[in-house]
């Protein structure tokens, strides 16, 4: 009979950061090519672009070291 091993639960983490990031990085890119109307006041520093690339570096690093592991 074989045995089902079960993913951590990092490693479910790091995907939903890397996929959420994603998103929030395209968001970013989007408001770069067409801004909106209404500007913030720190709209010009761009964070949703700097967020998203931190998701999808740290859920990366995630994926990464657990996508081996099984518990």
């Amino acid at each position: 009979m074989t045995e089902h091993k079960m993913k951590p639960i990092w490693y479910f983490v790091g995907l939903i950061l890397m996929v959420m990031g994603g998103l929030i990085f395209l968001s970013g890119i989007y408001n770069i090519i067409r801004p909106p109307v209404v500007q913030t006041v720190l709209a010009y520093t761009h964070p949703d672009l700097w967020w998203g690339a931190l998701m999808i570096v740290f859920g990366g690093i995630m994926y990464i070291k657990t996508r081996k592991q099984s518990v």
